[in-house]
């Protein structure tokens, strides 16, 4: 079972509506609007809460929260030949690999 209370929460300004806004990123349909910013993170939470208990009480798939999944450091990115083309020189240049060079770039 999945602890609602581990899942990434997001609180944020929205100018559009003039408060601000709870999120959860594994939930990424919902949100909570309210013009105190504990407000919308108590009111996020609470909603998926509720979300979690129903989906459990259904019998249906609750997400991992990303906090507790296990990530292997290595994910492939297709890039246009000439941006490789730079990349490796620009490594070559600062005298590291190119995925050394790539990580630090992302990184920053």
């Amino acid at each position: 079972m999945n602890s609602y209370e581990h899942y990434t929460y997001k609180i944020t300004w929205s100018e559009e509506d003039q408060e601000f806004v709870g999120l959860c990123a594994e939930y990424p349909s919902l949100s909570y609007l309210n013009e105190n910013r504990w407000t919308a993170l108590e009111g996020i939470t609470k909603l998926v809460q509720t979300i979690v208990a129903d989906m459990e009480a259904n019998g249906e798939e609750v997400p991992e929260p990303l906090a507790q999944k296990s990530y292997s450091g290595k994910f492939q990115v297709r890039i246009l030949p000439e941006l490789h083309r730079k990349l490796a020189i620009e490594a070559a240049e600062n005298k590291v690999s190119l995925n050394r060079y790539v990580s630090q770039k992302l990184a920053t």
